[in-house]
């Protein structure tokens, strides 16, 4: 007969994992992202590991956590610039061009005068 009281408590053999919210970790990505931050002293202040930011930055980076990578806190999208062709010397007076958005795995390609409006809620959907 066992003269134990107590029940056996089963134990994880890994133990027990934090699940972070989302909104955490992007807080600490945006955070470790500001020019002269220190990874260790934002993980250090918020009870995390430093290589565990570092993940979420990798994350950050390839789109995976739930917002477009390359994406800013101030609502800017980077831009790079590259030269055309020339136009042939018989075009019409109608500027034409070519605006190519890449976020994460999403890419979005407009070609000609695009309307304001519309221009407006297809970013506004792809930045959601």
């Amino acid at each position: 007969m066992d003269t134990n009281p107590q029940t056996p408590i089963s134990k994880n053999a890994r133990g027990h994992y934090r699940q972070h919210p989302l909104e955490f970790k992007r807080a600490l990505v945006a955070l470790s992202l500001e020019p002269g931050a220190s990874v260790a002293r934002i993980a250090r202040d918020h009870g995390v590991n430093a290589n565990q930011v570092f993940s979420w930055r990798r994350l950050y980076e390839q789109g995976r956590l739930g917002v477009p990578a390359l994406m800013r806190d101030d609502g800017l999208l980077p831009v790079v610039l590259t030269p055309t062709a020339p136009s042939p010397s018989n075009a019409t007076s109608d500027a034409s061009g070519v605006i190519v958005l890449e976020l994460g795995q999403v890419r979005v390609r407009i070609e000609g005068q695009p309307n304001a409006a519309t221009l407006a809620q297809v970013l506004d959907r792809v930045l959601r």
